[in-house]
């Protein structure tokens, strides 16, 4: 994995304080989470995501060229409609997310920080003698996120990616620093992913790990295209789909409020019935503190634990909400 950007200049910000990997490079929050998830929620301020990956493809046979390696069909994308993708492994298991945007000559894509080197890798071994061209331009354009609702213009000839949880903009990083001082105020990482955990929504190398396939995730509604074929992995897709299920489901936890420290990343799942030494079900994929909802998580767990079954999280009580049915 490549080095991540370098750090935000908003960290410069009155009460900004660094976020931890993966996050890392930019603000965690500026001093106030539930103020900014608040904020947030309520369609103002915007996130500073200048540490994600940014490509693009250009060439006219971008599009047709990008539908035989992604899990999405994107060859007839109309311009300005966005949506987010996969590249598997053959076996199914996913290795990439791309969150992509046409503007009509340009494909554009986010991905997490530090992945875009082996995306482009990829990308480029599988070019052959389709006329495109792909860039790593995360030195030239950083991702700012306004939250759904926001009535702050885009700026004019910005790539912009829309979707109901919000507006991506893919802003010249010369321009990063003025645009926040006239859209302010910043919200940091966490109350983004907050908001994120809240909706469910998974986000790769959090809730993925080197064996997760799209339908743990409940990824096949958004990113994955079922009835397109010609990608690789697309057989274990069509054959989970059809005749099986995955062995590992997503879902939400309410955890208990009492506990002052929230579980890690990889933090174990239980019954509760069993205990702390109990046998682990499952794990922890992100926890956040949300402004209304408590300390919340998502996890993956194994398909077959019980849907009304009580959970414990190291040694904190937990109760699950259905993302991916069982």
């Amino acid at each position: 994995m490549q080095a991540h950007s370098p750090a935000s200049p908003l960290l410069s910000l009155p009460g900004a304080v660094a976020a931890e990997a993966p996050d890392d490079g930019v603000a965690a929050h500026y001093g106030d989470l539930f103020r900014e998830q608040r904020a947030l929620a309520d369609g103002t301020g915007f996130v500073d995501l200048s540490h994600r990956g940014v490509i693009t493809v250009t060439g006219e046979e971008r599009l047709s060229w990008l539908h035989l390696l992604l899990t999405q069909h994107v060859s007839e994308l109309p311009p300005g409609r966005a949506t987010e993708a996969l590249i598997l492994s053959p076996h199914g298991h996913i290795e990439h997310a791309l969150y992509l945007v046409d503007d009509g000559g340009t494909t554009w894509a986010h991905v997490e920080p530090g992945t875009q080197g082996e995306l482009i890798a990829y990308l480029e071994s599988m070019k052959f003698f389709y006329r495109v061209e792909v860039k790593d331009v995360t030195d030239d354009y950083a991702v700012v996120h306004l939250p759904a609702g926001s009535i702050t213009e885009s700026p004019e000839g910005v790539a912009v990616r829309e979707t109901p949880h919000g507006r991506d903009l893919f802003l010249p990083r010369a321009e990063l620093e003025s645009f926040a001082a006239a859209n302010g105020p910043a919200a940091g990482v966490l109350a983004l992913e907050a908001l994120r955990v809240e909706a469910h929504r998974p986000r790769f190398g959090l809730e993925t790990d080197h064996r997760t396939i799209p339908h743990e995730l409940g990824w096949l509604g958004s990113a994955v295209h079922l009835e397109k074929g010609c990608y690789r992995g697309q057989e274990t897709v069509a054959r989970v789909h059809n005749l099986g299920k995955p062995p590992r489901r997503l879902v939400f936890l309410h955890l208990d409020g009492s506990e002052v420290k929230l579980p890690g990343h990889g933090a174990p799942v239980r019954l509760a019935a069993d205990g702390e030494e109990g046998r682990q079900l499952g794990f922890v994929t992100t926890s956040a503190r949300h402004h209304e909802l408590g300390p919340i998580a998502l996890a993956l767990v194994k398909r077959n634990v019980p849907v009304d079954a009580e959970l414990i999280v190291d040694a904190t009580a937990a109760a699950q909400e259905v993302v991916v049915e069982p």
